[in-house]
């Protein structure tokens, strides 16, 4: 059994950023990484369907200790994976980590004070030891994603791939697809397919609000002529942080507005005002669900090139040879890929129990959107909804390090939130997405004010991560 100040579990994205935090800020501290599988790189490691990318800029997906350097502000999946992997080479983190380890169960001992860990190998079971467990694990399954019932899919003599699951070697050379979905997956999947199918159709049941970006930030070009890296990178950094926020102020505070640009903005790509009701009208206001972004307009050009379309109805029931609608339209295809979303679990799907009893996640209330009422020595890394992930990510691993060191000056070894809040609570996660309420019944919650308050605001919780008392609401022994 091995013992470690800090246990992180997750080689991603969130994982690499928490351990050089512990790193850097707590240079004393023992820790280790249990990742699951075989590499780092979590998300983009894992999915290697055609086109992947990220829909936010690498200037805040990125890590602010490590400038992004790449050509694309909306960077691809194996430029993300290079990113991480060198980070954590340059520093050392990947001497730390330990591949093969999936984490089962973690059971806290108020009397030892510390996690006892139970890990799944290739050569069995084994256990470590921990005084503060650091759960980076995302909150997505990576052992299935979501597949609504679809009748008649088994009937179907084609192709059916889950784009979480994408096959080595698929051929999808002059084919026939057909994309389920209206999500970010789907509309990175339609223009790189179209590249070689005959024909892809985007069958949705509802649409979803698009915008394109450029891929490669004008900005950051001008600023990294004149000026240092590292200073290009913050300015470029703080302007989009800026941008962001701000439109996504705009659209929850001013939603009819909002539509109507979006809408307009949609028009100007399209070029054909015939295309953008029904396909790009949602029913629901902007930001109630994820922003789709699509770089330099890939998606829409590829609409307007006819290799590919939108098709917006319910589907009746798949058949051998295709999708049949509700109106009776049949859609002809060779290969049927549900890009229907991700099966949510909290804490990496982990058994968590402390002093003997069993922790129900669904019955807890969120702290500071990083630790667990009644949960000792234990943080959840959770990024935003509305922005980068790893902007809030990084703020939870920065908040860690100060409740460690708080810890360590004071000679406490227990740290527990104490929840005082009135009951009232709040989803955890603001959007009005399905694959989040699928999941809302095994989730913890928020409360209605701070500390408890998970904002969906990196400039509200910048001063309140880094420099709010880390003694609030909080129980040390």
């Amino acid at each position: 059994m091995e013992h470690v100040d800090v246990l992180i579990v997750g080689a991603g994205l969130s994982g690499i950023g928490a351990a050089y935090r512990l790193r850097t800020r707590c240079p004393d501290l023992s820790y280790a990484i249990l990742e699951g599988r075989d590499a780092i790189g979590g998300t983009w490691d894992l999915f290697r369907y055609p086109g992947i990318r990220s829909d936010s800029d690498m200037y805040t997906l990125g890590y602010p200790f490590r400038p992004w350097r790449g050509e694309k502000s909306i960077a691809d999946g194996e430029d993300i994976l290079r990113y991480v992997r060198a980070t954590a080479a340059e520093n050392g983190i990947d001497k730390r980590i330990r591949f093969g380890h999936k984490v089962t169960e973690a059971s806290w001992s108020t009397e030892q004070a510390r996690w006892t860990v139970r890990v799944r190998t290739a050569d069995g079971i084994t256990e470590w030891t921990c005084s503060f467990l650091y759960l980076c694990s995302g909150y997505y399954s990576y052992e299935s994603g979501y597949l609504p019932e679809i009748t008649g899919l088994d009937d179907f003599s084609g192709t059916v791939v889950h784009p979480q699951f994408w096959p080595d070697g698929l051929d999808w050379h002059d084919k026939k697809i057909v994309v389920i979905g209206s999500g970010a997956t789907a509309m990175t999947l339609v223009p790189a397919l179209a590249e070689r199918a005959a024909h892809v159709t985007m069958l949705q049941r509802s649409p979803s609000y698009v915008m394109s970006l450029p891929a490669r930030d004008p900005l950051a070009r001008g600023l990294h002529r004149y000026l240092p890296g590292a200073v290009a990178h913050r300015a470029v950094r703080a302007k989009n942080v800026m941008t962001n926020l701000g439109f996504y102020q705009f659209c929850r505070r001013a939603p009819l507005l909002a539509k109507r640009v979006l809408h307009v903005l949609t028009e100007r790509q399209l070029r054909d005002d015939l295309h953008v009701d029904p396909h790009f009208t949602p029913s629901y206001d902007p930001w109630d669900q994820r922003l789709c972004v699509v770089p330099d307009s890939d998606l829409f050009r590829t609409l307007r090139a006819g290799t590919a379309e939108v098709v917006t109805a319910h589907i009746d029931t798949v058949t051998e040879k295709g999708v049949r609608l509700c109106s009776g339209t049949e859609l002809e295809a060779d290969i049927l890929i549900p890009a229907t979303g991700l099966r949510l679990v909290p804490a990496g799907g982990i058994s968590i129990t402390v002093d003997g009893e069993p922790v129900d996640l669904s019955t807890k209330i969120i702290y500071r959107g990083t630790m667990l009422d009644g949960v000792p020595n234990a943080a959840l890394c959770i990024g935003y909804t509305n922005a980068s992930w790893t902007l809030r990510a990084d703020l939870a691993s920065l908040y860690v390090c100060r409740l460690l060191g708080y810890m360590r000056r004071k000679g406490y070894r227990i740290a527990v939130p104490s929840y005082t809040g009135n009951g009232e609570r709040r989803p955890l996660l603001g959007l009005n997405a399905g694959y989040i309420h699928r999941a809302e019944k095994s989730l913890p919650a928020q409360g209605s004010r701070s500390p408890w308050l998970m904002r969906q605001n990196y400039l509200l919780d910048l001063p309140a991560m880094r420099l709010g008392r880390v003694t609030r609401s909080m129980h040390f022994e």
